[in-house]
């Protein structure tokens, strides 16, 4: 494990291989009884204070890229509120955790974004908790391998559309009155938006509608002077991987699909995340940021 994300290393070596033995958890799954457990860079994201004074609410920010996203907020100076799903309170108290130890504001809500009102509700009690908001991270998502479309019912097309899609867009509505000049807006997308796994046809075409609706966004609103930008990770271990998110055999041989040959960690998506929502970025907007260990997109 590196010393912090800052430290000079061979990409390659940077992490051990996951390997991960076969597991199975209930939706939601909780992090903390994954084997292993995912890196949210606890140990190792070294802040500099890029983002002292923001405001930012991140959906699924209780575990995987949205925990390690939270953490690296904090540590760069901003207030956070997170979104989990009811179940996943430890996982989203160990997140609260590192945000407070990093000497900011932490809250967390608990609401289902395929609700419309709870994406409502979620961006009114971030505002309350936080006194404002300048950064929008929409996270959260749903991904269930299905093998053959013959097998693949309505209601999981719908439910992953709701999640994935249709939540962004609600959380866009709710907070766009309340974002000043200089907001960030950043969606989670997937390496599947451009290369979909045939067992994950709803998810893919969902990531692949959430990359082209902020790529629209953010022409929209360019004159507000809001950016708007999309992170694309590749295979990323997170509970999504545990909670019937890929094949049994996906899941044992999860290292083997980056070109890297090891599975990314949470907290080495964190960091694209950190630089979309800083002022360093501020002539990038409508970009999709690829973190997928070499594997070559469009």
């Amino acid at each position: 494990m590196p010393a912090d994300q800052l430290t000079f290393d061979n990409p390659l070596e940077r992490y051990s291989r996951v390997e991960p033995p076969l597991q199975h958890q209930d939706e939601p799954a909780v992090q903390d009884k994954m084997s292993p457990v995912p890196d949210l860079g606890e140990k190792t994201y070294r802040g500099t204070g890029r983002l002292r004074g923001r405001k930012a609410l991140i959906t699924g920010g209780d575990s995987g890229i949205g925990g390690a996203t939270a953490i690296a907020f904090a540590r760069e100076g901003a207030d956070v509120a997170i979104v989990y799903r009811a179940g996943e309170e430890d996982d989203a108290a160990h997140v609260l955790t590192e945000i407070t130890n990093a000497g900011c504001t932490g809250h967390a809500i608990v609401a289902d974004l395929a609700h419309a009102p709870d994406c409502q509700r979620a961006v009114s009690e971030a505002l309350d908790a936080l006194g404002g908001l300048d950064i929008l991270v929409s996270n959260a998502g749903k991904q269930t391998a299905v093998e053959s479309v013959l097998d693949l019912p309505d209601e999981q097309f719908e439910l992953t559309f709701q999640t994935n899609l249709f939540a962004f867009f609600r959380l866009v509505k709710a907070a766009l009155p309340h974002l000043p000049a200089g907001a960030s807006i950043i969606a989670t997308a997937s390496l599947e938006a451009y290369k979909p796994a045939p067992d994950r046809l709803d998810y893919a075409a969902s990531k692949a509608a959430i990359n082209n609706f902020a790529k629209g966004l953010a022409q929209q609103l360019a004159p507000k002077g809001i950016r708007v930008n999309v992170v694309a990770p590749g295979p990323t271990w997170t509970a999504l991987q545990v909670s019937d998110g890929v094949s049994d055999d996906q899941m044992v041989h999860f290292d083997d699909e980056s070109t890297y040959r090891r599975a990314g960690q949470p907290a080495e998506i964190a960091p694209a995340f950190v630089f979309l929502a800083s002022a360093e970025s501020s002539y990038v907007s409508g970009e999709t940021l690829n973190v997928n260990g070499g594997m070559v997109t469009p």
